[in-house]
């Protein structure tokens, strides 16, 4: 075989040694075939193997929707005043929690936190309309991309209310919270506030 055939052709496109790879968050959890459950929140909840964008999106509204929502919930983690801007803690959190809800449930992390995200989220919230001088609530449908917000918080709220003033590590924390509130348990945070809201809202309608 001649040195000309051995060129590969410049517009040929790299392949890898093995057709198969794909890439994986933290290098280990499979980010296809994820399951969704809500047709609603379907578009907003976006898996991707990439953890850290270095905040590409913060100028660009709506843009938050197409990070990962591991990425998302790592933002999240960091949004008290003593984790502001930790963000490689938050991201080692997170990857251990990964491993501790693998261990006990032995399923793809990453589908546990779709789950979780979408029993988290409210569908019901109520509002605040004045009619004269008078106040009255009014129940409103939440917006899909603002109940993906709302889940993440709830999560992260239920994180940090756990590990304040004791000894639950805050990767047990998550596990626990992300198990939970993917097995629709209502004595989860993230899930007793969407059941409290929603029930609310049930009373203003």
């Amino acid at each position: 075989m001649s040195a000309e055939d051995e060129t590969p052709e410049p517009d040929a496109p790299a392949g890898t040694d093995d057709e198969t790879a794909r890439a994986e968050l933290f290098g280990k959890w499979s980010v296809t075939d994820i399951e969704y459950t809500d047709p609603s929140t379907e578009r907003y909840i976006t898996v991707t193997p990439i953890a850290h964008t270095m905040g590409r999106h913060a100028d660009k509204q709506f843009k938050k929707s197409e990070i990962s929502v591991v990425e998302r919930l790592i933002n999240r983690l960091m949004q008290t005043d003593e984790n502001t801007g930790k963000k490689q803690l938050a991201t080692s959190i997170v990857q251990d929690a990964f491993d501790i809800v693998h261990e006990r449930t032995e399923e793809n992390p990453v589908q546990v936190l779709v789950s979780a995200v979408e029993n988290s989220a409210p569908r019901e919230e109520t509002v605040r309309l004045k009619y004269g001088g008078i106040s009255v609530p009014k129940a409103v449908d939440v917006a899909p991309q603002r109940r993906v917000d709302q889940a993440l918080k709830y999560i992260a709220e239920g994180v940090y209310g756990s590990t304040y003033k004791t000894t639950t590590s805050a990767e047990e924390a998550l596990a626990q919270q992300l198990i939970g509130a993917a097995n629709d348990d209502v004595q989860t945070y993230s899930v007793n506030q969407k059941e409290e809201k929603e029930r609310v809202a049930a009373a203003a309608r």
